[in-house]
């Protein structure tokens, strides 16, 4: 019997996996009634049911905290654009750094979960540059407004992923999205700046070379793959800038939200949002079929596929001189779309 995490009854549910083909079946009895099947086949525990609202429901508190205090308070826009600069250039490059430094990653065991988790996020991106070219789509679509929110449609909120592959898979979905967190990361952080500098009329390669959420993605990288280790004294430091990053982050994305510019462009909001929340977990699905991918990976995969955009969409967007509100709203309707997303790809498509 293989399992993920220590027996705590009940675990709510498990997958009893094929190892012929990967493919699993979802049952609801609890630990105390798990038995190796008479076929032989493992059984792959997971910790417990997930309650996708409750999960996601911290980051839109917080994004929502953050619009009523810009908007019913002396702590107008004044005070959050210093609070933007922050986030960008200190707070949550350290949040990226520590958070793939700290995941162990053995990339060539998961050669194939890596696979289809780079190519599922290259055909987004793919999917999100083409959508000015799409017929009865592109002449609705705004360029700049585009070049600001195709990001939307394949970044990925870390931390959500983190809290849901470790109630899913305990240790092992952990270590296995941290491997895909680390390697798409900076894929999807080029991805991510390459429209906005290519319409902005700047140098692609100064803005990688200068942007901060990219360096610190990079070197992050680099520095796991060397063994690099923040050192124990540093470390409380370091886990308290990063804490405050995420919150800070959320707040600024509400501060600067103004919901009347979904309404405006209604074509390009509906694109990057199907993309992310329904296409993604599509295509992650073909690709767990078509890499093999055994029951956990699959899991994994599909959640990571679902997931809300990331949260320093905004902030980017904001930096680089485009449509940061517009972006916010984006950013802030995700979550919500997200606790149907992530039912859809693990109940259903699994």
């Amino acid at each position: 019997m293989v399992c993920a995490t220590p027996a705590k009854p009940p675990c709510g549910f498990h997958i009893r996996a094929n190892p012929k083909n990967g493919r699993g079946w979802a049952t609801s009895q609890p630990h105390s009634t798990c038995r190796e099947p008479p076929t032989g086949l493992p059984c792959i525990k997971y910790s417990q049911r997930v309650n996708y609202a409750q999960l996601l429901l911290p980051d839109f508190s917080l994004i929502f905290l953050g619009y009523l205090i810009c908007r019913y308070t002396a702590l107008n826009r004044s005070v959050w654009q210093p609070v933007e600069s922050l986030v960008y250039y200190l707070l949550f490059p350290v949040l990226l750094f520590q958070s793939i430094v700290k995941s162990p990653m053995d990339i060539g065991a998961a050669s194939g979960l890596i696979g289809a988790g780079m190519l599922s996020g290259v055909i987004g991106i793919a999917l999100a540059y083409s959508l000015p070219h799409w017929p009865w789509v592109g002449k609705h679509i705004d360029v700049r407004d585009h070049a600001a929110s195709a990001q939307v449609a394949f970044r990925f909120n870390s931390f959500i992923g983190l809290a849901i592959a470790e109630r899913l898979a305990g240790t092992q979905g952990l270590l296995m999205i941290a491997v895909l967190i680390g390697v798409c990361v900076p894929l999807f952080n080029v991805a991510a700046v390459w429209p906005m500098a290519r319409h902005g009329q700047h140098s692609f390669a100064r803005e990688l070379l200068r942007n901060p959420l990219i360096i610190a993605t990079a070197s992050g990288l680099a520095a796991n793959l060397l063994g690099f280790q923040i050192p124990e004294w540093a470390v409380p430091t370091v886990s308290r800038i990063s804490s405050a990053s995420l919150a800070l982050g959320l707040m600024a994305a509400g501060a600067g939200l103004q919901f009347g510019l979904l309404t405006r462009g209604k074509t390009l909001s509906v694109s990057v949002l199907a993309i992310r929340h329904l296409v993604q977990p599509l295509v992650a699905f073909g690709m767990a079929r078509i890499f093999g991918l055994d029951a956990v990976q699959t899991t994994v995969l599909l959640a990571f596929a679902a997931l809300p955009t990331a949260s320093t969409c905004y902030v980017l967007a904001a930096r680089m001189g485009y449509n940061g509100p517009y972006v916010a709203g984006l950013v802030t309707l995700s979550p919500l779309l997200g606790i149907v997303s992530l039912p859809f790809a693990l109940g259903v498509l699994r």
